[in-house]
Protein backbone atom coordinates (compact mmCIF):
# COMPACT_ATOMS: atom_id res chain seq x y z
CA UNK A 1 0.00 0.00 0.00
CA UNK A 2 2.86 2.34 0.50
CA UNK A 3 4.13 1.42 -2.21
CA UNK A 4 0.81 2.15 -4.06
CA UNK A 5 0.91 5.76 -2.44
CA UNK A 6 4.18 6.40 -3.23
CA UNK A 7 3.35 6.04 -6.83
CA UNK A 8 0.08 7.75 -6.83
CA UNK A 9 2.08 10.32 -5.53
CA UNK A 10 4.99 10.63 -8.03
CA UNK A 11 2.20 10.75 -10.80
CA UNK A 12 0.40 13.31 -9.54
CA UNK A 13 3.80 15.92 -8.96
CA UNK A 14 4.55 14.66 -12.76
CA UNK A 15 0.78 15.63 -13.70
CA UNK A 16 1.31 18.90 -11.71
CA UNK A 17 4.56 19.62 -13.38
CA UNK A 18 2.94 19.25 -16.28
CA UNK A 19 -0.03 21.68 -16.31
CA UNK A 20 1.93 24.51 -14.97
CA UNK A 21 4.58 23.95 -17.70
CA UNK A 22 1.49 24.16 -19.90
CA UNK A 23 -0.32 27.62 -18.21
CA UNK A 24 2.98 29.28 -18.05
CA UNK A 25 4.47 28.65 -21.46
CA UNK A 26 0.86 29.33 -22.86
CA UNK A 27 0.39 32.52 -20.96
CA UNK A 28 3.96 33.20 -22.64
CA UNK A 29 3.34 32.00 -25.78
CA UNK A 30 0.34 34.70 -25.87
CA UNK A 31 2.59 37.57 -24.73
CA UNK A 32 5.16 37.04 -26.65
CA UNK A 33 3.06 36.51 -29.52
CA UNK A 34 0.79 39.74 -29.35
CA UNK A 35 4.28 41.94 -28.75
CA UNK A 36 5.28 40.28 -32.43
CA UNK A 37 1.54 41.00 -33.59
CA UNK A 38 2.03 44.33 -33.01
CA UNK A 39 4.97 44.74 -34.29
CA UNK A 40 4.84 43.19 -38.16
CA UNK A 41 1.74 43.12 -39.53
CA UNK A 42 2.62 39.80 -41.89
CA UNK A 43 0.65 37.56 -39.52
CA UNK A 44 0.99 34.52 -41.53
CA UNK A 45 4.42 34.68 -41.24
CA UNK A 46 4.45 34.94 -38.01
CA UNK A 47 2.25 31.85 -37.31
CA UNK A 48 4.67 30.20 -40.16
CA UNK A 49 7.92 30.90 -38.10
CA UNK A 50 6.11 29.84 -34.93
CA UNK A 51 5.73 26.48 -36.61
CA UNK A 52 9.41 26.35 -37.96
CA UNK A 53 10.78 27.18 -34.51
CA UNK A 54 8.86 23.58 -33.46
CA UNK A 55 10.13 21.78 -36.20
CA UNK A 56 13.67 22.95 -35.33
CA UNK A 57 13.00 21.99 -31.80
CA UNK A 58 12.18 18.52 -32.82
CA UNK A 59 15.28 17.91 -34.80
CA UNK A 60 17.27 19.20 -32.06
CA UNK A 61 15.23 16.72 -29.52
CA UNK A 62 15.34 13.77 -32.18
CA UNK A 63 19.21 14.37 -32.90
CA UNK A 64 20.03 14.31 -29.64
CA UNK A 65 18.26 11.35 -29.39
CA UNK A 66 16.18 12.47 -26.59
CA UNK A 67 13.40 10.93 -28.16
CA UNK A 68 13.27 8.14 -30.70
CA UNK A 69 11.84 9.18 -33.99
CA UNK A 70 8.67 8.25 -35.37
CA UNK A 71 9.06 5.85 -38.03
CA UNK A 72 6.11 6.26 -40.68
CA UNK A 73 5.55 5.62 -44.13
CA UNK A 74 4.15 6.94 -47.14
CA UNK A 75 0.30 5.75 -46.44
CA UNK A 76 0.56 7.30 -42.26
CA UNK A 77 1.81 10.88 -43.94
CA UNK A 78 -1.06 11.03 -46.18
CA UNK A 79 -3.71 9.88 -43.54
CA UNK A 80 -2.16 12.51 -41.61
CA UNK A 81 -2.03 15.84 -43.98
CA UNK A 82 -5.68 16.45 -43.80
CA UNK A 83 -5.24 16.86 -39.88
CA UNK A 84 -2.68 18.08 -40.37
CA UNK A 85 -4.11 21.02 -42.73
CA UNK A 86 -7.20 21.75 -40.09
CA UNK A 87 -4.10 21.98 -37.26
CA UNK A 88 -2.57 25.09 -39.34
CA UNK A 89 -6.13 26.56 -40.17
CA UNK A 90 -6.60 26.56 -36.33
CA UNK A 91 -3.09 27.71 -35.46
CA UNK A 92 -3.31 30.47 -38.11
CA UNK A 93 -6.35 31.68 -37.24
CA UNK A 94 -5.77 32.19 -33.76
CA UNK A 95 -2.66 34.04 -34.64
CA UNK A 96 -4.82 36.09 -37.31
CA UNK A 97 -7.39 36.97 -34.00
CA UNK A 98 -5.14 37.93 -31.69
CA UNK A 99 -3.05 40.24 -34.43
CA UNK A 100 -6.67 41.99 -34.93
CA UNK A 101 -7.74 42.31 -31.64
CA UNK A 102 -6.90 41.56 -28.01
CA UNK A 103 -6.09 38.95 -25.94
CA UNK A 104 -8.89 39.03 -24.09
CA UNK A 105 -11.28 39.37 -26.98
CA UNK A 106 -9.62 36.45 -28.76
CA UNK A 107 -9.69 33.90 -25.74
CA UNK A 108 -13.38 34.87 -25.01
CA UNK A 109 -14.55 33.71 -28.68
CA UNK A 110 -12.18 30.81 -28.15
CA UNK A 111 -13.97 29.53 -25.61
CA UNK A 112 -16.82 28.64 -28.24
CA UNK A 113 -14.55 25.97 -28.96
CA UNK A 114 -17.42 23.60 -27.59
CA UNK A 115 -19.99 24.88 -29.60
CA UNK A 116 -17.93 24.11 -33.08
CA UNK A 117 -17.41 20.70 -31.82
CA UNK A 118 -20.73 19.93 -30.67
CA UNK A 119 -22.16 20.90 -34.37
CA UNK A 120 -19.53 19.10 -35.95
CA UNK A 121 -20.13 15.96 -34.14
CA UNK A 122 -23.70 16.16 -35.16
CA UNK A 123 -22.87 17.12 -39.04
CA UNK A 124 -20.11 14.29 -39.35
CA UNK A 125 -20.78 10.81 -39.09
CA UNK A 126 -20.24 8.69 -36.68
CA UNK A 127 -22.98 11.23 -35.04
CA UNK A 128 -21.90 11.77 -31.85
CA UNK A 129 -24.93 13.64 -29.56
CA UNK A 130 -24.05 14.80 -25.99
CA UNK A 131 -25.94 15.44 -22.66
CA UNK A 132 -28.89 17.28 -22.66
CA UNK A 133 -26.79 19.34 -20.00
CA UNK A 134 -23.81 19.81 -22.09
CA UNK A 135 -26.38 21.62 -25.10
CA UNK A 136 -27.61 23.71 -22.52
CA UNK A 137 -24.44 24.52 -21.51
CA UNK A 138 -23.45 25.68 -24.99
CA UNK A 139 -26.03 28.28 -24.62
CA UNK A 140 -24.61 29.40 -21.55
CA UNK A 141 -21.05 30.27 -23.58
CA UNK A 142 -22.85 31.88 -26.68
CA UNK A 143 -24.67 34.02 -24.29
CA UNK A 144 -21.51 34.61 -22.42
CA UNK A 145 -19.38 35.72 -25.29
CA UNK A 146 -22.70 38.00 -26.63
CA UNK A 147 -22.55 39.74 -23.07
CA UNK A 148 -18.78 40.45 -23.72
CA UNK A 149 -19.68 42.15 -26.91
CA UNK A 150 -22.10 44.61 -25.53
CA UNK A 151 -20.15 48.09 -24.63
CA UNK A 152 -22.13 49.96 -21.78
CA UNK A 153 -23.54 52.88 -23.70
CA UNK A 154 -22.70 51.86 -27.21
CA UNK A 155 -24.11 48.72 -27.99
CA UNK A 156 -23.29 45.60 -29.67
CA UNK A 157 -19.48 46.23 -30.69
CA UNK A 158 -17.65 43.22 -32.14
CA UNK A 159 -14.31 43.52 -34.09
CA UNK A 160 -15.41 41.22 -36.81
CA UNK A 161 -12.28 40.73 -37.88
CA UNK A 162 -11.02 39.38 -34.57
CA UNK A 163 -14.40 37.27 -34.24
CA UNK A 164 -13.95 36.15 -37.66
CA UNK A 165 -10.82 34.56 -37.63
CA UNK A 166 -11.03 33.15 -33.79
CA UNK A 167 -14.23 31.41 -35.39
CA UNK A 168 -12.44 29.80 -38.40
CA UNK A 169 -10.03 28.91 -35.80
CA UNK A 170 -12.66 27.07 -33.32
CA UNK A 171 -14.16 25.44 -36.74
CA UNK A 172 -10.93 23.70 -37.59
CA UNK A 173 -9.91 22.74 -34.36
CA UNK A 174 -13.43 20.78 -34.07
CA UNK A 175 -12.70 19.39 -36.99
CA UNK A 176 -9.40 18.30 -36.16
CA UNK A 177 -10.59 16.57 -33.37
CA UNK A 178 -13.19 14.84 -34.73
CA UNK A 179 -10.99 13.79 -38.13
CA UNK A 180 -8.31 12.96 -36.57
CA UNK A 181 -9.13 11.06 -33.34
CA UNK A 182 -9.08 7.77 -35.23
CA UNK A 183 -6.18 8.22 -36.79
CA UNK A 184 -3.84 9.23 -34.38
CA UNK A 185 -5.66 6.45 -31.86
CA UNK A 186 -4.77 4.05 -34.59
CA UNK A 187 -0.86 5.14 -34.87
CA UNK A 188 -0.62 5.76 -31.54
CA UNK A 189 -1.44 2.23 -30.76
CA UNK A 190 1.11 0.59 -32.99
CA UNK A 191 3.96 0.92 -31.19
CA UNK A 192 6.84 0.06 -34.09
CA UNK A 193 5.92 3.38 -35.58
CA UNK A 194 6.76 5.42 -32.10
CA UNK A 195 4.53 7.42 -31.81
CA UNK A 196 3.43 8.65 -28.32
CA UNK A 197 1.75 12.27 -27.59
CA UNK A 198 4.98 13.76 -27.76
CA UNK A 199 5.46 12.36 -31.37
CA UNK A 200 1.95 12.71 -32.93
CA UNK A 201 2.53 16.54 -32.18
CA UNK A 202 5.29 16.88 -33.56
CA UNK A 203 4.28 15.51 -36.70
CA UNK A 204 1.30 17.35 -36.78
CA UNK A 205 3.68 20.76 -36.27
CA UNK A 206 5.41 19.28 -39.04
CA UNK A 207 2.27 18.88 -41.58
CA UNK A 208 0.48 22.75 -40.11
CA UNK A 209 4.48 24.15 -41.45
CA UNK A 210 3.97 22.71 -44.44
CA UNK A 211 0.84 23.27 -44.88
CA UNK A 212 1.24 27.11 -43.48
CA UNK A 213 4.05 27.62 -45.97
CA UNK A 214 1.52 27.51 -49.05
CA UNK A 215 -0.44 29.97 -47.36
CA UNK A 216 2.51 32.66 -47.49
CA UNK A 217 3.89 31.96 -50.40
CA UNK A 218 0.34 32.97 -51.96
CA UNK A 219 -0.20 35.77 -49.71
CA UNK A 220 2.62 37.36 -47.84
CA UNK A 221 5.42 36.24 -49.16
CA UNK A 222 5.87 38.54 -52.35
CA UNK A 223 5.51 41.56 -49.84
CA UNK A 224 7.28 40.41 -46.82
CA UNK A 225 11.04 42.44 -47.62
CA UNK A 226 8.69 45.54 -48.02
CA UNK A 227 6.87 45.05 -44.63
CA UNK A 228 10.21 44.25 -42.94
CA UNK A 229 11.74 47.30 -44.49
CA UNK A 230 8.74 49.42 -43.87
CA UNK A 231 8.11 47.99 -39.91
CA UNK A 232 11.74 49.01 -39.46
CA UNK A 233 11.61 52.29 -40.47
CA UNK A 234 8.62 53.13 -38.74
CA UNK A 235 10.02 52.06 -35.71
CA UNK A 236 13.79 54.05 -36.15
CA UNK A 237 10.78 56.72 -36.71
CA UNK A 238 9.20 55.96 -33.66
CA UNK A 239 11.83 55.38 -31.57
CA UNK A 240 13.11 59.22 -32.35
CA UNK A 241 9.98 60.65 -31.17
CA UNK A 242 9.24 58.84 -28.02
CA UNK A 243 12.21 56.41 -26.72
CA UNK A 244 10.18 54.67 -24.51
CA UNK A 245 7.20 54.42 -26.31
CA UNK A 246 5.45 50.95 -27.46
CA UNK A 247 5.86 51.94 -30.65
CA UNK A 248 9.52 51.62 -30.28
CA UNK A 249 11.60 48.46 -30.97
CA UNK A 250 14.32 47.07 -32.70
CA UNK A 251 14.72 44.75 -35.84
CA UNK A 252 16.42 42.13 -32.76
CA UNK A 253 12.94 42.92 -31.00
CA UNK A 254 10.70 41.62 -33.29
CA UNK A 255 12.87 38.32 -34.28
CA UNK A 256 13.63 37.97 -30.43
CA UNK A 257 9.28 38.19 -29.91
CA UNK A 258 8.87 35.50 -32.80
CA UNK A 259 11.03 33.22 -31.82
CA UNK A 260 10.33 32.97 -28.17
CA UNK A 261 6.41 32.97 -29.18
CA UNK A 262 7.74 30.04 -31.67
CA UNK A 263 9.54 28.16 -28.35
CA UNK A 264 6.59 28.75 -26.01
CA UNK A 265 4.50 27.53 -28.43
CA UNK A 266 5.59 24.35 -28.47
CA UNK A 267 6.56 23.70 -25.17
CA UNK A 268 2.38 24.66 -24.07
CA UNK A 269 0.99 21.96 -27.05
CA UNK A 270 3.68 19.48 -25.88
CA UNK A 271 2.97 19.34 -22.14
CA UNK A 272 -1.23 19.91 -22.94
CA UNK A 273 -0.22 16.82 -25.01
CA UNK A 274 1.20 15.07 -22.55
CA UNK A 275 -1.09 15.33 -19.87
CA UNK A 276 -4.54 14.91 -21.93
CA UNK A 277 -2.73 12.04 -23.00
CA UNK A 278 -2.33 10.91 -18.99
CA UNK A 279 -5.74 11.69 -18.03
CA UNK A 280 -8.06 11.92 -21.00
CA UNK A 281 -9.40 14.84 -22.84
CA UNK A 282 -12.69 15.88 -21.09
CA UNK A 283 -10.42 16.69 -17.84
CA UNK A 284 -8.16 18.56 -19.93
CA UNK A 285 -10.60 20.63 -21.22
CA UNK A 286 -11.85 22.08 -17.93
CA UNK A 287 -8.15 23.28 -17.35
CA UNK A 288 -7.56 24.62 -20.58
CA UNK A 289 -10.75 26.61 -19.75
CA UNK A 290 -9.30 27.70 -16.33
CA UNK A 291 -5.98 28.26 -18.72
CA UNK A 292 -8.00 30.91 -20.02
CA UNK A 293 -9.04 33.21 -16.96
CA UNK A 294 -5.05 32.98 -15.81
CA UNK A 295 -4.33 34.55 -19.84
CA UNK A 296 -7.00 37.25 -20.06
CA UNK A 297 -5.93 38.44 -16.58
CA UNK A 298 -2.06 38.46 -17.22
CA UNK A 299 -2.59 39.76 -20.55
CA UNK A 300 -4.58 42.73 -19.89
CA UNK A 301 -2.46 43.39 -16.87
CA UNK A 302 0.70 43.45 -18.99
CA UNK A 303 -0.62 45.39 -22.11
CA UNK A 304 -3.21 47.68 -20.56
CA UNK A 305 -5.97 46.33 -21.67
CA UNK A 306 -8.96 48.18 -20.00
CA UNK A 307 -12.18 45.21 -19.67
CA UNK A 308 -15.90 46.57 -18.81
CA UNK A 309 -18.01 45.08 -16.88
CA UNK A 310 -19.88 43.34 -19.83
CA UNK A 311 -16.38 41.78 -20.87
CA UNK A 312 -15.28 40.67 -17.49
CA UNK A 313 -19.01 39.27 -16.84
CA UNK A 314 -19.60 37.91 -20.20
CA UNK A 315 -15.87 35.99 -20.22
CA UNK A 316 -16.72 34.75 -16.84
CA UNK A 317 -19.86 33.10 -18.30
CA UNK A 318 -18.51 31.96 -21.79
CA UNK A 319 -15.73 30.60 -19.69
CA UNK A 320 -17.52 29.00 -16.74
CA UNK A 321 -20.14 27.38 -18.99
CA UNK A 322 -17.19 25.94 -21.16
CA UNK A 323 -16.07 24.19 -17.80
CA UNK A 324 -19.63 22.92 -17.21
CA UNK A 325 -19.92 21.64 -20.71
CA UNK A 326 -17.02 19.55 -20.46
CA UNK A 327 -18.23 17.92 -17.07
CA UNK A 328 -21.61 17.27 -18.12
CA UNK A 329 -19.71 15.49 -21.91
CA UNK A 330 -17.70 13.55 -18.84
CA UNK A 331 -20.82 12.69 -16.83
CA UNK A 332 -22.05 11.76 -20.17
CA UNK A 333 -19.64 9.10 -21.21
CA UNK A 334 -19.38 7.88 -17.46
CA UNK A 335 -23.10 6.89 -17.95
CA UNK A 336 -22.67 5.19 -21.44
CA UNK A 337 -20.21 3.12 -20.14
Amino acid sequence: RTQACEMAGSENLTLLFYVVVWYVCNTYYNIYNKKALNQIHAHWTVAFTQLVVGVVWCLVIYGLQIRKFPKLKTADWLSLAPIGLFAAASHGGSVLALGAGSVSFAQIVKACEPVFAALVALAIPPIELKPALAYMMLLVIVGGVGLACVKEGKGVEINMYAFGWASFANLAAALKGKLGKDVTHTLKADKTKNMDAANVYAVMNVLSAAWTLIVVLFTEAPTIQATWDHTVKDAAAACKKDPKGSKCYTSNDIIINVVASGIFFYLYNEFAFAFTAKVGPVTSSVLNTLKRVIIIVVTAIVFGEAMERNAMIGSAVAIAGTMFYSLAEMQGKKKTH
